[in-house]
């Protein structure tokens, strides 16, 4: 075939290009349809996995998740992050959604793209099973922390090879950590704090290589030895395992950690020395080592550690000196106290530029301190007590105006206290007592704006107390016995608004009483004993409302005693012996319920007023005074003819009888009426007829009422006194009657020294009645905010005790009771003492079971629940009362023994409660995180208690043990047998 290739025409280059390039447009655009559906279907499938999750496993009651709609692309909902040019979902994060609930929401994670999960601080809960965890191997970011989930953590299977955050801290996992933890190699952040892990540290942690913060504190169960080869992490920067129960030494590697910056290892039960490796951490800024079992001297290898800024060795048993390399260093914190160190302070320290806490105390040092100690630094706290440093103070201490803290009791101090601390007007807490400092205090001291507690007791002092002491508007505390002091007491000290002690005893001041003196509200204590006071005692007290302590013993006190004293109705020490008091003893002193009555070596005349019979000893060295039976005093003249009062009491004692004869003749009538009706049960032995407590239920013998019935006071004829508690509610079916037999039946069986005895109970027509024994003391709620006996009577021992007596009585109920026994209403009311003040827990177990059958209105709430101020706060949510609400109200009672306060005391601010001031306390932690100081402690404790300094330390640990049983969510809150393990662990630290 012939072709004339003369008349084809060949397209022209330009149109050629036209065309190629429309057949590309044409390709590129199919393309894009075809990613544009694909997307579509996979923003679809996923919608569809992000609500099936929603519906079926989110509870939202706040319609947080309101705009999850269908109609609406995932990429606008709440919570959800899309990649900028794919469009997949690549994060879901709730974090701090708050009321967020349901099992684990593991569906999320079948969403391939998904890389970043976050469901923090809401309420997730429940155990989260292989399976569901599993999905979640392709996420690179994993945070289920601050939730209620429990049960073992599962496996890292299969392996999670992107993983780099893993946080599931404040929940309530339980088990070992996953050996399997060590595979997920990419991991550089993990968080297992505040859990219930047991057992030891894997070893394949170890194999992470590229980790830099690991995080378990606060986990109990943890225990047994470090991994050996920890020092093959060689990207950790920060490692804490506090607060657990690691054992065993700390092994050398940890000298390889080569890029460490934090060490936090205290608060467990490590051994043997700090590793001399420890010198080769060039890098390191935080070593945390106290409260554990270390011993041997602290190597002195620190030279080199030129970055450390913190380092507290506290509360083990190291000895030897301190070490120069330590004390060269630049520290913020130099925290040692509470071990067995000697020697003499390292001049060296004088020279550290960053110095704000130095706490040697309760060591054995000894020599001089450092001359130019504080010249070169904001030293804020200062406590060098309970040593034995001899000569005078360093001049410098506050150079720098920024000292808070001054604590230096039991030494050999001497010398003058020098002019500069005088003026230092940082300075709140003062604390000198028990050295041999001399000389007069420098007069700026007097006049300081910023002094709350001043105790430089038992030192050689002289001089007089000025004018300027009015300037002295926050001091609370007062404390200058045992010195040297003279001269008369200035009007000026009465311009002392928030005093609550003032001891001036054992000293030289003369003259009158300022008579203003009673106008000091807040005082609680005022103890001017052993001095020259001359003159009346001030006989206008009405103010001293709080006063609970009077010593005016031992001075050249005249007049008579003052008839108000008997209108101080929280007094209950007073002593007034030894001074040249005349007069009657005014009777009006019968109405207070005093623990101590003194009024030995006056001149008092005259009959002793009824009432005051039991304080014969104090009475004595008073010629004049007489009284009936009062031996060894003389008896009062009687009178020989027969008085008007005679025969009124002969026609009092006449009615008395007949009325006696018509009640017992009415009793017989309703004992023979109502025995039929009664059905008793018995669960102790008992030596009494039970019919006689029942017939005694009157109301001049109520005692106390609550929001279930009245409490009653029974003196049989045997001389035995019982309680009896009488409830309400007794119209009820007789479901309810066989459900109130079957629990007092289980309740009648326990048997425990904390617990008060349930003798019987019984039903009858009109009235429900438990018997109890009676117990002495009354409650501890009375003792503590009442009785004013309590705050002395009560020292921080006994106040300890009681603490741990009532947790193994609620322990028992909780663990060892089948089934075990929830309170539902512990509080410091419910906690009866003893003879010997031992507490036994009361009124426990019935009180849901024994309401009404009705809608629970806010007085059936605050009875089925527990009482106002010791509610946990999840009853607000769920309505329902555990034993972990038994362990908040606990952690309150423990607040009020170290404080005083009520839970919702007057004092506080409005919308404040005792929680929330102990725990804004604890957030605000002198010095460094982990340090474990407290800011103003002596503020949070009970000013009546009065501890001995190595008291502070175990009061400080009992409120920790406090905060963690009030912690929010139920989970992180202790059982009460960890309770009482921990309140055991902190008794046997503070006896060391």
């Amino acid at each position: 075939m012939n072709m004339n290739y003369s008349s084809y025409h060949f397209p022209s280059i330009s149109n050629y290009f036209t065309i190629t390039m429309a057949y590309i447009f044409y390709l590129h655009l199919l393309t894009i349809l075809s990613f544009t559906s694909t997307i579509t279907s996979v923003t679809t499938r996923d919608a569809a996995v992000l609500l099936r999750v929603k519906n079926t496993q989110l509870t939202d009651p706040d319609s947080l998740l309101h705009n999850w709609q269908d109609s609406t692309t995932p990429c606008n909902w709440t919570g959800i992050t899309c990649h900028n040019q794919t469009g997949n979902i690549i994060s879901i994060d709730f974090t701090d959604f708050a009321n967020l609930s349901g099992p684990f929401p593991d569906d999320f994670c079948r969403i391939p793209t998904l890389r970043h999960l976050s469901i923090a601080n809401n309420f997730f809960n429940g155990t989260i099973s292989s399976t569901s965890f599993s999905l979640c191997s392709h996420l690179t970011f994993l945070n289920i922390s601050n939730n209620m989930f429990d049960g073992r953590l599962p496996e890292f299977e299969p392996v999670f090879t992107n993983l780099t955050v893993l946080d599931v801290s404040y929940n309530s996992f339980t088990g070992e950590i996953p050996a399997s933890i060590g595979e997920a190699l990419s991991l550089q952040f993990i968080d297992l704090s505040s859990n219930f892990f047991s057992g030891v540290v894997p070893e394949s942690l170890t194999n992470l290589t590229e980790l830099t913060t690991f995080l378990a504190p606060v986990n109990p169960g943890l225990n047994g030895p470090l991994p050996e080869a920890i020092g093959r992490l060689k990207k950790l920067q920060t490692f804490r395992i506090s607060s657990t129960n690691l054992s065993g030494e700390i092994p050398d590697s940890i000298g390889d950690l080569v890029s460490i910056k934090s060490i936090d290892l205290s608060t467990n039960s490590l051994t043997g020395g700090i590793p001399v490796s420890i010198g080769r951490l060039k890098g390191i800024e935080h070593i945390w080592l106290y409260e554990n079992k270390l011993s041997g001297e602290i190597p002195d290898v620190f030279a080199n550690l030129t970055s450390l800024v913190d380092f507290d060795v506290s509360e083990n048993n190291f000895a030897g000196n301190l070490p120069e390399s330590i004390a060269g260093l630049h520290l913020r914190t130099l925290a040692v106290n509470d071990n067995q160190l000697k020697g003499e302070i390292p001049p060296v320290l004088a020279l550290n530029p960053i110095l704000v806490q130095l706490k040697l105390f309760n060591n054995s040092f000894s020599g001089s301190l450092p001359e130019n100690l504080g010249r070169n630094s904001d030293l804020e706290e200062f406590d060098i007590s309970g040593n034995q440093f001899s000569g005078p103070l360093p001049l410098d201490l506050c150079y720098k105006n920024k000292l808070q803290k001054f604590i230096c009791f039991n030494n050999r101090l001497s010398g003058e206290v020098p002019d500069s601390l005088g003026g230092c007007k940082s300075i709140y807490y003062v604390r000198i007592s028990n050295n041999e400092l001399s000389g007069e205090i420098p007069a700026s001291f007097w006049s300081s704006d910023s002094l709350q507690f001043i105790d430089m007791s038992n030192n050689k002092f002289h001089g007089s107390i000025p004018a300027s002491i009015r300037n002295s508007k926050e001091v609370a505390k007062l404390v200058i016995s045992s010195n040297n002091f003279s001269g008369e007491l200035p009007a000026a000290i009465c311009n002392l608004p928030v005093i609550v002690e003032m001891d001036l005893s054992n000293n030289q001041f003369s003259g009158v009483l300022p008579a203003c003196l009673t106008g000091l509200k807040k005082l609680e204590k005022l103890n001017l004993q052993s001095n020259k006071f001359t003159g009346e005692i001030p006989d206008v007290m009405s103010s001293w409302d709080e006063l609970s302590n009077l010593n005016l013993s031992n001075n050249k006190l005249t007049g008579e005693i003052p008839d108000q004293i008997g209108n101080l109705l929280v007094l209950n020490y007073l002593d007034l012996a030894g001074n040249l008091l005349s007069g009657k003893i005014p009777a009006s002193l019968s109405k207070l319920k005093l623990n101590v009555l003194n009024l030995s070596n006056n001149n008092l005349e005259g009959k002793v007023p009824t009432g005051l019979g039991t304080y014969v000893s104090g009475l004595m060295g008073n010629p004049r005074l007489c009284g009936p039976d009062l031996k060894p005093l003389p008896s009062c003249h009687k009178e020989k003819s027969v008085s008007y009062y005679l025969v009124g009491f002969l026609s009092v004692l006449a009615f008395f009888l007949i009325a006696s004869l018509l009640w017992l003749v009415i009793k017989t009538k309703l004992f023979r009426r109502n025995k039929s009706l009664w059905k008793i049960t018995s669960f102790q032995r008992v030596g009494f007829k039970e019919q006689d407590v029942l017939v005694s239920l009157m109301e001049s013998n109520v005692i106390g009422m609550g929001g279930s019935g009245k409490v009653y006071r029974v003196t049989l004829k045997t001389g035995q006194t019982v309680a009896v508690k009488k409830l309400y509610g007794v119209h009820r079916g007789p479901e309810t009657e066989a459900e109130f037999w079957s629990e007092m039946e289980t309740l009648g069986r326990i048997r425990h020294k904390n617990i008060v005895k349930l003798l019987f109970g019984s039903v009858g027509k009109d009235f429900r009645a438990l018997v109890y024994e009676y117990v002495e003391n009354g409650s501890l709620g009375d003792m503590l905010h009442k009785d004013p006996k309590g705050g002395f009577l009560l020292d921080w021992t006994k106040r300890f005790e009681i603490a741990l007596g009532a947790a193994q009585g609620l322990a028992y109920l909780h663990h060892d009771c089948v089934p075990s026994i929830v309170h539902r209403d512990v509080k410091s009311n419910n906690i009866l003492l003893d003879q010997e003040f031992r507490p036994r827990v009361a009124d426990f177990g019935l009180a849901k079971t024994l309401q009404l059958d009705v809608k629970e209105s806010d007085g059936a709430m605050s009875r089925v629940a527990g009482s106002y101020g010791y509610i946990a706060p999840e009853y607000a949510y769920t309505m329902k009362v555990t034993e972990k609400s038994d362990v908040y109200s606990f952690g309150v009672v423990l607040m009020e023994l170290v404080t005083g306060k009520r839970p919702n005391d007057p004092s506080f601010d409005e919308h404040e409660d005792i929680v929330k001031r102990v725990t804004e306390a604890a957030l605000s932690p002198v010095g460094s995180p982990g340090d474990g100081g407290w800011v103003d402690l002596d503020q949070l404790i009970d000013p009546r208690m009065n501890p001995l300094s190595q008291d502070y330390e175990e009061i400080e640990r009992v409120l920790n043990v406090a905060l963690q049983c009030t912690s929010s969510l139920p989970l992180n809150r202790p059982s009460m047998r960890r309770v009482v393990e921990l309140l055991k662990d902190h008794s046997r630290t503070s006896s060391k």
